[in-house]
């Protein structure tokens, strides 16, 4: 798949990030990740983004890294286009991205570099020299020390042709407008912030109708109804499900720094589907958190 291919296919539907499965231990559970992968793809997102935010990219080692993509491609070749997390340090995500690419992988997300503030000249050489490492398309995240203005992503427009993708984790309004009447369709453009359904109606507003479904781990079907229902402008159903649902969702997820994680993957094992344990420094929800979730995941009815 070239870059632009794609950007065809970023540029609609509902995408999502599965989850990384962990044995008790905390080792990579790849028959699980499998079972995973095979459940979720006929649900029908557009794509998978493997070892992601909510795939804990950040707590897995380099040698873990290429069997977890090339795990996520194999199982889901000629179904669904699986998209690989990379980030971290330049080099360390060079090699992701080529590892990735080797994998067999449509593209790579650019997560945040992590910790440490940057210019924007500096940040222009860090995404730079990514996109140069591969020659698949690349998809850039906007997200904590990663903030890209106009100006910046249009020099890397011009300097890197794979650079297919914006996807925005800042919620900075005025930021991300500015961005869309800047670039226009040069970049296919991603709703980015946790919990993505809350923000979908007000994104697709600014020319953003693509965004990514944590909750599409572990209730599929509702994620992807939701999808069609700011698709069709459908606020009736918008409204039901974040009243009855979404809000009471953020109420759990905001008891805790990293719950954003740490709730899917309570959800995921309270449908039937688990996927072990967070890793450190994530913790997982409490006994009467998940009491709170599988009650508010019952209203829903069956996945």
């Amino acid at each position: 798949m070239n870059p632009q291919e794609l950007k065809a296919i970023m540029s609609h539907g509902l995408l999502s990030f599965p989850l990384t499965d962990f044995h008790a231990n905390g080792d990579f559970n790849k028959q699980g990740y499998i079972d995973r992968l095979e459940w979720l793809a006929p649900y029908g997102a557009t794509a998978l983004f493997a070892a992601g935010g909510t795939g804990e990219f950040f707590s897995l080692t380099g040698e873990e890294y290429p069997e977890i993509i090339k795990t996520a491609v194999d199982t889901c070749r000629g179904k669904v286009p699986i998209i690989a997390g990379a980030g971290g340090p330049t080099r360390f995500a060079i090699q992701c991205a080529q590892e990735a690419e080797r994998a067999g992988a449509h593209g790579i997300l650019l997560l945040p570099h992590y910790l440490t503030e940057a210019s924007q000249e500096g940040l222009i050489a860090h995404v730079e020299a990514v996109c140069k490492s591969v020659k698949f398309g690349v998809i850039v995240y906007n997200r904590n020390v990663c903030k890209l203005t106009p100006e910046s992503l249009a020099i890397l427009a011009e300097r890197c042709p794979n650079l297919i993708g914006f996807k925005d984790g800042l919620g900075d309004i005025e930021l991300m407008s500015s961005i869309y009447m800047k670039m226009g369709d040069r970049f296919a453009y991603l709703g980015g912030l946790p919990t993505a359904e809350v923000y979908a109606a007000a994104y697709k507003a600014l020319g953003t109708p693509v965004y990514s479904s944590a909750v599409f781990n572990f209730i599929p079907k509702t994620a992807m109804a939701f999808y069609h229902a700011v698709a069709n402008d459908d606020m009736a159903t918008q409204h039901k499900l974040l009243r009855e649902f979404f809000m009471p969702y953020l109420a759990i997820r905001n008891k805790m720094p990293g719950y954003a994680v740490s709730i899917v993957k309570a959800g995921a094992k309270l449908v039937g589907h688990d996927a072990g344990p967070v890793r450190a420094p994530l913790t997982d929800l409490k006994p009467a958190e998940m009491e709170q979730l599988d009650a508010l995941i019952k209203t829903l009815g069956p996945q």
